[in-house]
């Protein structure tokens, strides 16, 4: 998956709360650190268990050999 979903929250006293879903692992925290330069500071950061879920980018490396029977 490529991209990610932002749920904002903002309650009556104006304070912010964002889930981030779809953004496995490190991905994730490009994201919180993306929102936190746009608002300013933060107060608390939490990891839900899809951080801890490998990403499902699987990137496979084969190369087939062949032997050549000379003669």
């Amino acid at each position: 998956m490529d991209h990610a979903e932002l749920l904002i929250t903002i309650s009556a006293s104006g304070q912010v709360m964002v889930e981030i879903k779809g953004a496995k692992g490190p991905r994730c925290l490009k994201y919180a650190e993306l929102l936190k330069e746009l608002v300013g500071h933060e107060v608390r950061r939490s990891l839900t268990r899809e951080y801890y879920e490998p990403d499902q980018q699987v990137r496979f490396n084969t190369e087939l050999h062949q032997r050549r029977a000379d003669g």
